[in-house]
């Protein structure tokens, strides 16, 4: 396993490009199942999770391709109906080819999903919305298996919000019979950009970028190519690498609108920011003012960034409070972050975070993708050497972003290993 060095204290400057987003692309990538066919997907980030993907669709008899940032899918021969265990377990979003599957062929045997190791996230709301849509649904031996002739519409009211949810049931719906009506869909930038793909395709969908969805059913719809949406959560990662470590950086390829939480939060800490067209040029003197933050679903503070956020305040010049209500146990990074000095207590859900005048350089263990992210953070900021371990978790969803930072001034190698 590969580790992360970083010798900490040194200013950012430069520019550095977003990727497109892991979490848009692991939802196109399963639409492709409705339609035989070539589809092209540009933007496409190289990562852990899109490979897992992709190796997921291989085994259904889909061909793939993934050459600089163009990934190329066939379904042309798909053959088999059946997501196995082996891959399932690598990624919770393994589970959207159950809803295209079942759509499309009528049947699905997809096994219960795996991921970060962290919160209970059930699949319930995946198998009742396909149960209402008609679907007959059995768990046997770990595995969903779910038939149905032709699903049917439906009125389905999620009590919370769900993306992996609504973004399930957008593509069984596509080509159910008659209409399907989603109450309290999720709002995420990653559904909206799923729905406008299907729509492309050739699904009726109205009511996108909205919590009421409706999904008139057609009967046949056809390959397309579309270009990923630019990474919303990489480019936060990034803006706070900045306002913790000082500097000044021009960040392309961004929509600010899909983390305008972020900016505004950043902006209350002492951040400035120059916003054109699709790029942000972030300036900061490294002087942190104590923000407080609770994460929610969007256009709220994204979950997502809550562990680079803790990390940030680590150097504030106060007292901060960091709420997640999205997930109830999402802070294994603390005990890292306290590791290089952070001062932090937590009560209940609510990470107390005490700002410290200095970081210093430990040895860290990385426990899942954005707690690996805050990591690398105060290792920018600290003084001395941290080593950064098993940042697999990282490549997961960050596309080389230890080059990126590099070019941006910051001291940092991965260096190739086996067990640290």
């Amino acid at each position: 396993m590969d580790k992360f060095i970083i010798q900490g204290g040194h200013k950012l400057h430069g520019e550095v490009t977003i990727s497109g987003a892991k979490n848009a692309l692991l939802a196109l990538m399963p639409a492709s199942l409705l339609a035989k066919g070539k589809y092209v997907f540009s933007n496409a980030p190289k990562l852990g999770d899109i490979s897992t993907m992709s190796k997921l669709l291989e085994t259904m008899g889909v061909e793939t391709s993934h050459k600089n940032s163009e990934l190329s899918l066939d379904t042309t021969n798909l053959n088999k109906y059946e997501a196995p265990y082996e891959h399932v377990k690598k990624m919770r979003a393994s589970i959207y080819v159950l809803g295209p599957l079942l759509s499309r062929y009528g049947y699905a045997k997809v096994s219960l999903p795996g991921g970060c190791a962290w919160g209970p996230r059930p699949v319930n709301l995946h198998i009742e919305g396909m149960r209402k849509l008609g679907a007959e649904i059995n768990l046997e031996e770990g595995y969903i298996i779910a038939s149905a002739k032709r699903l049917v519409g439906t009125k389905i009211v999620f009590d919370v919000s769900s993306v992996g949810a609504t973004g399930n049931i957008l593509m069984a719906a596509v080509l159910a019979k008659g209409t399907t009506v989603i109450e309290n869909a999720a709002l995420e930038p990653e559904i909206t950009a799923l729905a406008k793909f299907l729509n492309t395709m050739g699904a009726k969908i109205s009511g996108i970028g909205t919590t009421h969805l409706e999904i008139e059913g057609v009967d046949d719809l056809k390959p397309c190519s579309v270009s990923t949406i630019p990474d919303r959560i990489e480019a936060a990662t990034f803006l706070c690498a900045v306002a913790i470590s000082g500097g000044e950086v021009v960040l392309k390829n961004v929509l600010p609108e899909h983390f305008s939480a972020v900016l505004t939060k950043l902006e209350e800490c002492g951040v400035a920011f120059l916003l054109k067209d699709d790029t942000i040029k972030i300036t900061s003197d490294g002087k942190i003012q104590p923000v407080n933050v609770t994460t929610s679903v969007f256009p709220g503070f994204p979950t997502d960034v809550q562990a680079q956020w803790i990390a940030l305040m680590t150097k504030s010049s106060g007292t901060a409070y960091i709420e997640d209500k999205i997930y109830l146990d999402r802070f294994t990074h603390v005990a890292e972050l306290v590791r290089l000095g952070a001062d932090i207590t937590m009560k209940d859900n609510v990470a107390i975070v005490k700002g410290v005048k200095t970081l210093k350089g430990a040895k860290v263990m990385s426990t899942d993708l954005r707690a690996s992210a805050s990591l690398i953070l105060a290792g920018l900021a600290g003084e001395g050497t941290t080593e950064v371990l098993r940042v697999y978790h990282l490549d997961r969803g960050y596309d080389a972003i230890e080059k990126k930072l590099q070019k941006l001034g910051a001291k940092i190698e991965r260096v190739a290993g086996k067990e640290f």
